[in-house]
């Protein structure tokens, strides 16, 4: 886990919300992805796990009463979007795309 930033902690005794944000991330990125695929050898858990976390990282997300959040990257098209306007990108081999609308 130190090659990702991170560092360790101790859990206090009978915390129980202490350990829950660790468990939600371990659960997310197991559920996510490894859960997807096959992993032969931990070079290719960790070059997995860093894709997938650049891609849950860029991804837009909502904020209080589904509003996106104030000055976000993302912002959705002014009206519709022809369907053949719309390109995906393969990520993780094609386990998660990544979507955008063509110039």
């Amino acid at each position: 886990m130190k090659g990702f930033g991170t560092r360790s902690l101790v859990t206090p005794p009978r915390a129980s919300q202490a350990n829950a944000f660790c468990e939600r991330v371990i659960e997310t990125r197991r559920r996510g992805c490894l859960d997807n695929v096959i992993v032969l050898e931990h070079l290719q858990a960790e070059r997995i796990l860093r894709e997938y976390v650049r891609y849950f990282q860029g991804r837009p997300r909502r904020g209080l009463r589904m509003q996106a959040p104030v000055g976000g990257r993302w912002l959705p098209p002014a009206g519709p979007v022809a369907a053949k306007a719309v390109r995906g990108q393969p990520v993780l081999g094609g386990l998660r795309h990544e979507y955008s609308v063509a110039a």
